[in-house]
């Protein structure tokens, strides 16, 4: 048998979207990418058991839905090459969301860019179409009020659909891939789980190990695309994911001032383009918001902490969480940012016995852990690329702990408090207050003011 031989997707002009469908028998969606005369790169979507709209506008929405997918998920392929030309197989089907998407790329790959030292938005080259008229505002698609909220196995999708339940909304647990510990999470909740299948393209691991461009993408704007496909199959006005208003933090800034942000597509930034293009292209009857965004990380924390029947279900280590299984014995690494900022803000709120209970380790009392916790403070050293709290809850944390009997004895906290000399500090009582910018709907606000929650009109 004849071996196929790949060409070096770095060496293409061109990347093509080459088409998105759906085979309503079997739930399957098809993805389809290519580089220049290449073979063509095919990823598959299962909605498991879902039923197809009857109706002409819910199947319509769902066309512009998927089509909206083909056009987000094709950043993982996109990146392998960063051909300098972008052309789509139905232009028609994206008019209008060139300047969405070259947004998108860019910020979603700056860490990507950032890493690899390349200058991606000199390579991002989306066309530039004026929008078709769609009629989305106007229809109404008749989805019953309630709500798809995204899990990702730690304590903010947890946190997140404590807060839609005490508003009073049926909810359905969903989630991308196929992580066990997700399904352990649910079944503590008591509620059935939604799994969603995503196969990426088998060929883009050939060209990742012939060389291709890898890194970091923008993960929670496609998952953001699958759930609002399924939103439209299955029958959801609400889309929830649980992204705190820390997300919006940049991770670093370059020499040239461009932002870097891990977490772009967990941003208020992302979210609001993301709304805009669904109620003008797909249908303003969606709703897609974080349910968390008013909370800092640290007010999170402190909601979770009292969650004690998910302690020791959840995760917040990221080595658990991978398309092609978890990468870590057991629910926690111990020796990663995210692992690390488990332990510094539940200490906050838990014991030193309870923070071990959970995590099987005192990352706090572990004097080779303390330069990973420097990091996290923005102590002389850069933020983890990764999704953690602000550098300033960090030292707040820090800060609180130094005068915690219970803590201020522990090797890290007794190594890193005297640094805090010289830095800014806010204070706790700030930072675990709700506010800001959100765009939770009017009608679950009001749901979460009567439960005596927090005010989410103010």
């Amino acid at each position: 048998m004849k071996t196929a031989v790949y060409p070096d997707p770095r060496q293409a002009r061109r990347f093509h979207f080459t088409d998105c469908g759906y085979d309503a028998l079997t739930g399957v969606a098809h993805l389809g990418y290519r580089f220049d005369e290449g073979p063509e790169l095919v990823e598959t979507i299962t909605f498991p058991h879902a039923p197809w709209p009857p109706d002409a506008s819910r199947q319509a929405a769902f066309q512009r839905a998927l089509e909206l997918l083909h056009a987000i998920a094709g950043v993982s392929y996109y990146k392998a090459g960063l051909a300098p030309e972008i052309r789509f197989g139905h232009p028609e089907a994206v008019a209008g969301l060139g300047g969405f998407l070259q947004e998108l790329y860019v910020q979603g790959l700056a860490e990507f860019a950032h890493l690899n030292n390349l200058d991606v938005a000199a390579r991002v080259n989306f066309p530039q179409r004026d929008a078709p008229v769609f009629s989305a505002r106007a229809r109404s698609l008749l989805l019953p009020s309630r709500a798809l909220v995204a899990m990702g196995g730690g304590k903010d999708s947890l946190v997140g659909l404590d807060l839609m339940r005490r508003a009073g909304f049926e909810v359905m647990p969903i989630c991308v891939g196929r992580s066990g510990l997700i399904s352990e999470t649910v079944r503590a909740t008591g509620l059935p789980l939604i799994r969603i299948g995503r196969e990426l393209a088998p060929e883009l691991s050939v060209l990742n190990a012939a060389g291709a461009w890898n890194g970091h993408v923008p993960v929670t704007a496609i998952n953001s695309a699958i759930l609002l496909c399924a939103a439209v199959l299955y029958g959801f006005s609400y889309v929830v994911f649980s992204n705190e208003r820390s997300a919006d933090e940049v991770t670093l800034t370059r020499p040239d001032g461009a932002p870097v942000n891990h977490q772009y597509s967990k941003s208020s930034a992302f979210e609001a383009s993301f709304r805009r293009v669904i109620a003008e292209r797909v249908s303003a009857d969606v709703e897609y918001f974080s349910i968390l965004r008013p909370f800092s990380e640290l007010g999170i924390v402190r909601r979770f902490s009292e969650m004690s029947d998910f302690h020791f279900v959840y995760s917040s280590c990221n080595r658990n969480f991978h398309l092609a299984g978890p990468r870590v014995e057991g629910r926690w690494c111990r020796d990663c940012p995210k692992c690390r900022f488990a332990a510094l803000s539940l200490a906050l709120f838990l014991s030193p016995a309870e923070v071990s209970a959970i995590q099987g380790a005192d990352l706090l009392d572990d004097p080779g852990q303390a330069d990973g916790f420097r990091a996290l403070c923005g102590l002389g050293r850069d933020k983890p690329f990764e999704c953690v709290g602000e550098i300033g809850e960090c030292r707040a944390a820090l800060g609180a702990l130094g005068v915690n009997d219970a803590w201020r004895g522990h090797a890290v906290i007794l190594e890193l408090l005297p640094e805090l000399a010289g830095w800014e500090v806010p204070t706790l009582q700030c930072l675990l207050r709700p506010g800001g910018e959100h765009f939770i709907p009017e009608a679950v606000a009001a749901g979460l003011q009567a439960a005596r929650i927090f005010d989410a009109r103010d």
